[in-house]
């Protein structure tokens, strides 16, 4: 227990209400008889957002580590980090085998983290949409919609005390600046509803069975969402192990994989007289069946782990490395996906 030590939280000095300031312009027009085409542009700039940094961390100086392949023998480069940790390489007790990477030495050394939240990050949204809609006549309604979005800013820190900071470097937050989880560039999307009328042919069977359908649907397709490369394991040795990235990327620097789907609903009036109605609905979700990739999900948006930190000499002709990264054979494949073809009927009563 002669190494646990308390964490603390605080609100900075300067600590400010978070800004939000918001424009947009839109222009439609009637093109055909209840037929609309609508041009939006929206933009949206917060400032004085949340951000949390740790203040208890002395000043880090830029290492290299190699980096190999998933069997640890193939090298595959160098990647450079800032740690917050010195090398030894001298033997000692505590590292018989040098190298060794120094226990973290804090300013405050009785105290763990300080994580102080600022109102120092910034975000800007930007996004236009071109749509095509269509009242409903002669029982057919459609909206057809693209949208094109661009969004970035410093992090997506939630405001909970004890939660550990995400920035990377707390010597140099800038450093964050990143496309926002919310970045979906494309977006597209076309809904309908749509009333057969009955085909009469006088009162025979033909327009009894043509009557009191409904058909609606809703079709859905977007590219991916940015996924951030994170790193198994503490490779900038500042006591956090949810802030590591792949060296020398940006964070929410990939993007995954896209993601489309169709729902549609069939219903049928089979009975409707003095206030008593029955109603057959078939459902279904992602009709296609279109396997729907994803990854990890999280408070911080998409996650995917790019290498693992481990400790461990290696040696590349003079020089001796303490620890190294190591490449899954699986980065950037997805581990989970969304849910497959659903179907459902339903039989409701309504008096």
């Amino acid at each position: 227990m002669q190494y646990a030590k308390s964490d603390i939280s605080s609100f900075a000095r300067n600590f400010r209400t978070p800004e939000v300031h918001q424009a947009s312009l839109t222009v439609e027009r009637e093109i055909a008889q209840r037929v609309i085409a609508e041009v939006s542009y929206s933009f949206v700039h917060g400032q004085n957002l949340i951000r949390a940094r740790d203040v208890n961390l002395p000043k880090p100086t830029s290492v290299q580590y190699p980096i190999f392949d998933s069997s640890g023998l193939n090298r595959l480069g160098l990647g450079q980090v800032d740690s917050f940790s010195s090398w030894q390489f001298t033997s000692t007790l505590t590292c018989p085998f040098p190298p060794c990477i120094n226990r973290l030495a804090r300013p405050l050394p009785e105290l763990g983290a300080i994580n102080v939240f600022e109102s120092a990050a910034s975000s800007v949204y930007h996004g236009a949409t071109i749509s095509l809609r269509r009242q409903m006549t002669h029982g057919l309604y459609f909206r057809l919609g693209y949208t094109y979005t661009h969004a970035m800013d410093d992090g997506q820190d939630a405001l909970v005390a004890g939660r550990p900071a995400t920035v990377q470097n707390s010597y140099a937050p800038s450093s964050e600046r990143g496309k926002s989880v919310t970045d979906q560039r494309n977006r597209f999307v076309f809904s309908w509803i749509y009333e057969p009328r009955p085909m009469k042919r006088g009162q025979g069977w033909v327009g009894k069975l043509s009557s009191g359908w409904k058909n609606s649907g809703v079709v859905t397709a977007g590219s991916g969402r940015p996924v951030n490369p994170t790193i198994i394991g503490d490779a900038n040795q500042d006591g956090n192990n949810d802030n590591d990235r792949l060296p020398g990327v940006r964070r929410n620097s990939f993007t995954g994989p896209d993601y489309a789907t169709v729902d549609m609903r069939l219903s049928r009036k089979l009975y409707s007289k003095n206030g008593w109605k029955l109603e057959l609905t078939a459902e279904s979700f992602n009709l296609s069946n279109r396997l729907n990739r994803r990854f990890q999900i999280t408070d911080d948006g998409l996650m995917g782990n790019a290498a693992r930190f481990q400790f461990g000499t290696k040696h590349i002709g003079i020089n001796h490395f303490p620890a190294y990264y190591q490449v899954p054979t699986n980065f950037m494949r997805a581990t989970n996906a969304y849910a497959p073809r659903q179907l459902q009927f339903a039989l409701r009563l309504s008096f």
